[in-house]
């Protein structure tokens, strides 16, 4: 079976709310035997722990390659990662094992394109039916997002009716096939907006096909096994790339959620300006300034 990098790296996949903190990431072990999966936080911090005290005694340390699994909706998930390697880089107890951090598995273009495709399929297998964009509630901006997206995939999709629900409860569920029943639709197909495989909820079942859900059906998951493990790869690949070449992705990571949320304030500064320092890819950060506002002087 196809690896997702050289046997000389560790792989580590951090998962946050669009995979159940990781939960949803199991079937991954069928494809990445090796691979290790947990949610970000002290559960990453201590699995790295114990990597690096696996690998002490080793001449030649293989880097540890950390995956923030996310498809672009969860920067705070990459921010925090970054955090946890850079917090472990300079602890004293530092072994000398080197933390790698690669790109995000998806970002929202990517999810875009794949839930289109979805669309597409939907289109084809019912013609009538609606397709209802789903993952689990997170916070606003993150499901901002994900509406932002399901606009364009309505937008530029297949003619289906797209609806999309960030649920908490199976009874929010229920009520989002409702909507697209009052619109018009016979049949909903739900379309998950993150990396489940089942039809699940907080880890019980969705009674689709029954009662209320009895014109709702699963469609499935958003990417075949195979097609993780292929994005898996390169993700890993780049990373090792840039490693190679001086870069371990951290300090861009630790920018990865500036902007995200609400706006950044700097009225104390407004009298007379201020600069602030932002991430620029894998390269050091660059300092800009913000002049004060017209008039406020």
């Amino acid at each position: 079976m196809t690896r997702p990098a050289e046997p000389d790296a560790t792989v580590v996949l951090v998962g946050g709310h669009e995979s159940g903190n990781g939960t949803d990431l199991s079937f991954l072990a069928d494809y990445l035997p090796d691979a290790h999966i947990t949610p970000a936080g002290r559960p990453l911090h201590n699995l790295l722990t114990q990597l690096r005290g696996r690998k002490r005694l080793a001449s030649d340390p293989a880097p540890v390659v950390v995956l923030p699994m996310t498809f672009g909706r969860n920067p705070t998930l990459i921010a925090d990662a970054a955090k946890t390697l850079k917090w472990l880089e300079a602890g004293a107890d530092a072994s000398g094992l080197p933390l790698v951090l690669a790109d995000p598995f998806g970002t929202g273009d990517h999810l875009t394109a794949w839930l289109r495709a979805a669309a597409t399929n939907v289109h084809h297998r019912a013609p009538e039916a609606g397709m209802l964009i789903m993952a689990d509630a997170a916070n606003p901006f993150d499901d901002a997002e994900l509406y932002r997206i399901s606009h364009l995939v309505r937008t530029h999709g297949a003619g289906n009716q797209v609806e999309t629900a960030t649920v908490e409860s199976p009874a929010e569920v229920v009520d989002a096939v409702k909507r697209l029943r009052l619109l018009g639709s016979t049949e909903t197909v739900v379309v998950p907006a993150g990396f489940r495989q089942t039809a699940t909820l907080h880890g019980d079942p969705l009674p689709f096909g029954e009662g209320a859900l009895a014109d709702a059906g699963f469609y499935g998951s958003l990417l075949s096994g195979q097609a993780a493990l292929r994005v898996i790869r390169e993700r890993v690949l780049d990373a090792l790339h840039n490693f190679e070449h001086g870069h371990n992705g951290i300090e861009a990571g630790l920018q990865a959620d500036h902007g995200h949320g609400y706006a950044h304030s700097h009225a104390f500064d407004a009298a007379n300006g201020h600069s602030h320092t932002h991430g620029q890819g894998a390269s050091a950060g660059h300092t800009h300034f913000h002049p004060a506002p017209i008039g406020s002087t």
